[in-house]
Formats: structure tokens, C-alpha cells, sequence
């Protein structure tokens, strides 16, 4: 009987073996190695590689997000994260301005310089693994060197890959993460950037300095602690629809520990139907919800809000949440886009609806720890009945202290202002307070 040698001793199959492992291990090698913190101005960048699907550079800005950029096409990822700030160098930076015009090239040749240690201790790496895993899993010398060949092979084909698909423009069109996401300004029009590449240098030096400067201001902070005793409060207002507002609310919830959160209407732009899935997001907050109607919100919205499980609604009602004795009041107007007569509705005319429901209020021996309305105007008639009034309507953050002793509130608009707030020279601050 002729008997047959098996599969796996054939020569060909010997070979695709030691050389499939020998890039396997060549890969594992290029990762491990692909590791490299270099300094950069006052910063320390850590560079990595990751293994990917479709390549491609992110820049890591811990806490404020992320940047990707579409650099290049194959199966490894380059990421650049900022890891420590030398606060006296940051210090040094900030307070002059020449130090940001020489961290101008210094910036580029120490990234430059980075990025060849990198590759050049990930390729060393990578060719060592290969010849290792074929000297321990074939013991056998021949084998080892055709396990570096075959990792030579590899890391050729991953760089005429990266540079045959390597797209410079990359800049233009960065996808940003985290709170990055809401502020792509930081790194200015990228498309002029990419066709000034020494306005764009320029630009990397001030990006540098500013984080800098975040790190090294906000490692004076203290970590905050909540006092058991307190409530925390969280005062919102003039969200007018924009989503970016409930990722600064929930951020501030979250860090802040608060107990509850006081909303002063016009969290709509129109009051429509088609806007009632806006309110969705607050049940995501998981704390209670105390709002009251604005001009924007219509009855529509405020029963879309009443739907939310943690919301509460008042209109022309006491509620204790959390231990507080809240009043509030809708706005009695309705001026979604100035075509209704409430637009008329002036001043003097929110003082006198504001002073009856005051009147009634007293009357019924209520006595609250804060009033919500939306119009300051209307709120001013509460005075001497609570501490405190909290408001919006203005757009504007201030307070104010009333005759009586009561504190008038005026949130500015957590939400910008909605697109209204893009019409000024100056965009409209995102403002919100912890009570």
C-alpha cells in the first residue's frame, strides 16, 4: 500500500506556515513597539499605534474630545494622546508671547522627530518577532530568517500602502468627538489651514499653548465634594431646541451631583408638535425635572414635557421636590415667531399678571422656598413672598436683590439661544447655574 506524506509536511505548505507566521507576529511586534511618548512645547504626546480596518489619525484632547483625520488607508491606526502638561512651562508659555513664536517649529520638528522614533521602534520590533517566532515554534535558524523575511515583506507592503493612499487634506475634513464636537473652531477654517500650511504651523502652536493653559488651570482646582447638607439645583433656561445643551446639562448633573433641576421655559423655538420629541431627552437625566412654560413652549409642548417620568410641571402651582417648596407659573403669552397679538404684551402688562397671581398665592398661605416663572418682569411681583426668584426670558445671566429681601434670578440661555443666538456679531454664551 503506497502510503502518502501528510498535508502539512508538503514544502509549500511549510512555507506559507513559517511565512503566515512570521507576519502574524511581525504585526504583534509593530503594535507592542508602536509606542512612544515625546514632548511637544510643554506637553507630553503619547504616540500609538492600533490596529484598524481602515487606518486613519486621531488626536486625543482629554477631556475635551477628540479629532479624526482620513490620513491614510491599511490595517494600522496612528493615535496621538495628550498625556501631562509641565505646568511651569505652561506657565511660562501663557504669560509670553514670544515663547508661542519659537514653539512654532520647535512643535513641528519634535512631532517630526516623534513620529520616526515610532516607526522605528515598531519596524525593530516587528523584525524581531518575526525571526523569534520562527526560531522557537520551527527551531530551526533557516526558518527564523524566513520569518524576518516574511516581516520585512509585510511592514514594505503596510508603508506603500500608507503612502500610496495617503491623503494630505485629511485636515480639511476632521470628524470631532466629546465636547470638541460643539466647538470645531479650536482649530480655526481647517480648509485655509490646509492651503497655508505655515498659517496652519502657526495655529498648532496656539492649539498647544491653549490646552496648556486648560491643564494648567484646571489642575489648581479642587475636586468637588457635595456638602450632605445642601440641595444642589440646577438652573436652566431658553434651551430654544438646541441638542447640544443636554450633553452640557447632563456633563454638569453628573459632576456636580445635583438633586434636582429648575427650567424656566422656552425650551421649544415654535411650540409645534413636530418639536415635542425634543423633551425626550429629559428623562435621560435621571433627576427630577421642574419646569414651567416659556413664550416659545406652547400647551403642546408643556404636556409633551408632563409625559417625561421625572418631569414636573408647574403652572400656577406648588410642589415640594427634594425638600423644596416650589411655585411656578407658565408665561401667559404665546409669541412663537412674533405673528401673535401676545406679541404686544408688554412690561407693565406682565407686572399686573404677575402681581394677581401673587395676590393669590398670598391669599392662600402658601409660602414658598423659590418661584419659577419665565419673564423676570412677571417675577419681580413675587418679591417678599419667597427668597428666591429664579427666571429667563433675557437671554442674559444677572441678579438682582429686591427691596424686600428676595433674590431675583435671571438665567442666561443654556442653549445659546437656539439659532437666534448665531444672528449677533458675538454668539450667544451657553449659561447655566449650580444653586
Amino acid at each position: 500500500m503506497r502510503r502518502t506524506r501528510p498535508v502539512v509536511t508538503s514544502r509549500w505548505t511549510r512555507l506559507f506556515l513559517v511565512f503566515a507566521i512570521g507576519l502574524t507576529a511581525s504585526y504583534a511586534g509593530l503594535l507592542l513597539g508602536g509606542r512612544y511618548v515625546t514632548p511637544v512645547g510643554p506637553a507630553d504626546v503619547e504616540l500609538s499605534l492600533h490596529p484598524s480596518l481602515h487606518g486613519g489619525t486621531t488626536l486625543e484632547l482629554p477631556p475635551l474630545g477628540s479629532l479624526q483625520l482620513d490620513t491614510h488607508w491599511g490595517p494600522v491606526a496612528l493615535e496621538a494622546s495628550l498625556t501631562d502638561v509641565r505646568p511651569e512651562q505652561a506657565q511660562r508659555l501663557i504669560q509670553n508671547d514670544a515663547e508661542i513664536e519659537r514653539l512654532t517649529d520647535q512643535i513641528t520638528d519634535q512631532i517630526a522627530g516623534g513620529v520616526k522614533q515610532l516607526l522605528i521602534r515598531a519596524a525593530v520590533l516587528a523584525l524581531l518577532a518575526g525571526f523569534a517566532a520562527g526560531l522557537v515554534l520551527f527551531r530551526s535558524l533557516r526558518r527564523a530568517l524566513l520569518g524576518l523575511a516574511s516581516a520585512a515583506v509585510g511592514l514594505v507592503a503596510i508603508t506603500l500602502l500608507t503612502w500610496a493612499t495617503f491623503n494630505p487634506h485629511s485636515i480639511a475634513e476632521p470628524r470631532y468627538t466629546g465636547l470638541l464636537a460643539n466647538a470645531p473652531q479650536i482649530v480655526g477654517d481647517t480648509r485655509s489651514l490646509v492651503e497655508r500650511f505655515s498659517a496652519y504651523r502657526a495655529q498648532l502652536a496656539r492649539l498647544v499653548g491653549n490646552v496648556s493653559e486648560l491643564y494648567a488651570t484646571t489642575s489648581t482646582l479642587p475636586t468637588y465634594e457635595p456638602d450632605p447638607s445642601t440641595i444642589r439645583v440646577l438652573h436652566v433656561s431658553d434651551i430654544h431646541l438646541n441638542p447640544a445643551a443636554w450633553n452640557v446639562v447632563k456633563s454638569v448633573t453628573t459632576q456636580f451631583k445635583v438633586d434636582l433641576i429648575v427650567d424656566s421655559g422656552d425650551l421649544m423655538d415654535h411650540g409645534s408638535k413636530a418639536e415635542n420629541k425634543f423633551a425626550d431627552e429629559i428623562s435621560d437625566l435621571k433627576v427630577p425635572y421642574v419646569y414651567v412654560r416659556g413664550n416659545h413652549d406652547s400647551m403642546d409642548t408643556q404636556r409633551a414635557v408632563a409625559r417625561e417620568k421625572n418631569a414636573i410641571v408647574l403652572d400656577d402651582a406648588t410642589h415640594e421636590v427634594k425638600g423644596l417648596r416650589i411655585y411656578g407659573v407658565g408665561d401667559p403669552r404665546f409669541t412663537p415667531d412674533k405673528s401673535t397679538r401676545d406679541d404686544f404684551v408688554g412690561a407693565d402688562q406682565m407686572r399686573a399678571e404677575g402681581a394677581l397671581l401673587a395676590e393669590k398665592l398670598r391669599a392662600s398661605g402658601t409660602t414658598p422656598d423659590l418661584a419659577v416663572v419665565h419673564d423676570p418682569n412677571e417675577g419681580e411681583a413675587f418679591s417678599g413672598l419667597t427668597p428666591l426668584i429664579l427666571s429667563g426670558h433675557a437671554h442674559a445671566r444677572s441678579t438682582k436683590l429686591l427691596p424686600t429681601g428676595t433674590r431675583l434670578f435671571v438665567q442666561g440661555s443654556t442653549g445659546g439661544a437656539g439659532l437666534r443666538g448665531l444672528e449677533h456679531e458675538k454668539p450667544t454664551p451657553i449659561e447655566l447655574s449650580v444653586l
